[in-house]
């Protein structure tokens, strides 16, 4: 059995997305999908509005753990990508 985490995250591309996780210790094994070992990310991406006239891309990752990670390294793993992706815009 596995846990999945899902984070969206706005103004980040899919493929900034996966160099990120991929300095993360993850190797990309697909178009949209990366593995670290005890780890997979997969990734979606959509067009969102934002106000009336502005649209951004909206990055779908979803985390799935092996039951060997602690919740210790999920919530690591996760907030160093958070911490990347969040200064991706500036």
């Amino acid at each position: 059995m596995t846990t999945r985490v899902e984070r969206s995250y706005r103004g980040i591309s899919e493929r900034l997305a996966i160099r990120y996780l991929e300095n993360l210790g993850g190797e990309r094994v697909d178009e949209d999908a990366v593995d670290g070992g005890g780890w997979t990310a997969t990734l979606s991406s959509e067009s969102v509005g934002v106000g009336p006239t502005l649209s951004l891309t909206e990055v779908t990752v979803a985390f799935e753990f092996d039951d060997d990670v602690d919740e210790a390294e999920r919530e690591a793993l996760i907030e160093a990508f958070t911490r990347k992706a969040m200064r991706a815009g500036g």
